[in-house]
């Protein structure tokens, strides 16, 4: 087993927008993106999708209002739950403890540092 999937970056930018559907086909469009993954919420709405763009992996939020504001980054890591206390001992606040919540079956948390970027950090 891997700490992250198959042909993914360590690194994605995650971004959280209002209206997710508008964004994801702007994406698909402009930027000949290609939906790899997409979690709705029971309601229907998105509440998370993964779009490649080459060689990368763009992370999208349909909009929360429990999601922090500002830039977010998803990292994935060999070991997620000593990097996430390395980072709430180097001073970032937890926004969500370490949990498997998705199909996806990753262990995720997230943290947010002095900057005001939010770090979503997972092991597979």
């Amino acid at each position: 087993m891997t700490w992250k999937p198959r042909n993914y970056p360590s690194m994605s930018p995650y971004i959280v927008c209002s209206d997710a559907e508008a964004y994801i086909g702007f994406v698909e469009q402009a930027f000949g993106g290609v939906l790899l993954r997409r979690f709705n919420r029971p309601d229907g709405s998105l509440m998370h999708a993964e779009i490649r763009i080459d060689d990368s992996v763009l992370m999208i939020g349909g909009g929360a209002p429990a999601q922090p504001g500002g830039p977010h980054i998803h990292l994935y890591v060999p070991d997620v739950e000593a990097t996430f206390n390395r980072a709430v001992a180097a001073g970032a606040t937890v926004v969500q403890a370490l949990q498997r919540k998705r199909a996806d079956d990753d262990l995720r948390g997230g943290v947010q540092d002095a900057a005001g970027t939010t770090w979503w950090i997972a092991t597979q």
